[in-house]
């Protein structure tokens, strides 16, 4: 696939379905993470990957975040929490791990780089003829799911990326009206 198709055709896909990428691929994918924008080098990022049993253990950690937040949460509310990472073979957690008080690279900065290794995995996955979502939703935010994956205090969830073989068809892109987002100052 060339680049310039690639970055016209990409979308998010909803469902997906195993097989996930191999291992192999999974190293690409991670590679063209890694060649996100990274002033000074700081590499202010983690990725936490998901899959089997993983996947479970995460529904779990979800499913808990909700019954923090409503005791009298009912079986199904919890049950529904326990399957958001089933749908997809894999998910992965992309986390900034801010270095705070850097006079050159201010939080913002190594948080929008770590969303940039977000969006280096959505491309990947899709050059390699895969589907995926980036989530991120109350989960991203959510105190019990923050120390369930080992959160330092500076640390942030920037995307959940299910990632899968597409299971339904591949929705039109929506174009866009380029003057509605562009200001020029000639």
């Amino acid at each position: 696939m060339d680049a310039m198709t690639l970055l016209l055709e990409r979308s998010s896909m909803g469902k997906l379905m195993a097989p996930a990428p191999s291992p192999e691929e999974m190293e690409t994918i991670y590679q063209a993470a890694l060649r996100a924008p990274d002033h000074k080098e700081l590499r202010p990022w983690r990725f936490i990957e998901f899959s089997g049993e993983g996947l479970e253990r995460l529904g779990e950690l979800f499913a808990e975040a909700d019954f923090q937040e409503d005791p009298n949460a009912d079986d199904a509310s919890l049950n529904a929490a326990r399957s958001k990472p089933q749908r997809a073979p894999m998910v992965i957690a992309v986390v900034a791990k801010v270095i705070p008080d850097n006079p050159k690279v201010p939080k913002i900065e190594q948080v929008i780089s770590a969303g940039c290794t977000a969006h280096g995995m959505l491309l990947a996955a899709h050059a390699l003829g895969y589907g995926a979502m980036w989530r991120s939703g109350k989960y991203a935010f959510d105190p019990v799911v923050r120390k369930g994956l080992n959160l330092g205090e500076e640390d942030q969830v920037i995307a959940f990326i299910y990632l899968g073989t597409l299971a339904g068809r591949h929705k039109p892109v929506a174009k866009h009206v380029t003057s509605d987002f562009v200001e020029r100052w000639d």
